[in-house]
């Protein structure tokens, strides 16, 4: 256990080394932090209130616990489910798959970034996994694209399922600016997770993007 502890901090120091710095992309977030802040309710992205409209069932479902703790056994779980839903679905848009902007869909064999996303949810929590530790997590990637992961929430930090990367990593190891999930405790809530009032202090004015306005395009 001791060992896989060290090997999965050693990971993340190796993508960190690899990659820019992730505050950069973050800047609100603490940097100790290894799960990320939350700074209140924002809005639902329009994508999962389409979605909830189509899957009552499975919005109405609550969160049961709100962290896992992380085995050497449930991580290998996590890469597992990560790398086959990356491998098995092919990337295209929901105008090239639906016709329309945005919708949020389980995958069959083509998916946008969140149909990954929820594909991944969904087989986790088939496989045991709380949906109060699987949060649906909207962002902008590096080139500032719409975009959106799945977020595992715990003991050792916040680790991403990305469709764009076939490891997961320790969300402050990505190159992504994070802007709202689903709230642990209420998952048909939303929380933001960009300290806005904090950008504007610094700042004079917020660099950050809207919110508001998290489209998903990827």
């Amino acid at each position: 256990m001791i060992r896989f502890i060290v090997s999965a901090l050693v990971l993340g120091i190796s993508c960190v080394m690899a990659s820019a710095n992730a505050f950069q992309f973050n800047p609100t977030q603490p940097t100790s932090a290894r799960n990320m802040h939350t700074f209140g309710a924002t809005t639902m992205p329009v994508g999962y209130y389409e979605y909830c409209r189509r899957y009552r069932e499975e919005c109405a479902r609550g969160p049961g616990s709100t962290m896992i703790k992380l085995t050497e056994p449930r991580w290998r779980e996590i890469v597992s489910v990560n790398a086959e839903v990356n491998s098995a679905v092919a990337p295209l848009t929901d105008i090239e798959i639906f016709g329309v902007e945005e919708r949020w869909e389980y995958p069959t064999t083509v998916g946008d970034c969140e149909d990954y996303a929820l594909l991944k949810r969904k087989r986790l929590n088939e496989m045991g996994y709380p949906l109060g530790a699987l949060l649906m997590t909207v962002a902008r990637d590096a080139k500032g694209g719409g975009h959106a992961v799945l977020t595992v929430v715990t003991d050792l930090g916040d680790f991403i399922l990305d469709n764009l990367e076939q490891k997961v990593v320790l969300w402050k190891d990505t190159e992504i600016y994070y802007l709202k999930r689903q709230s642990k405790e209420d998952l048909n809530r939303w929380v933001s997770l960009v300290n806005e009032e904090e950008l504007l202090i610094s700042s004079g004015k917020s660099q950050a993007p809207s919110t508001a306005a998290a489209s998903v395009k990827r």
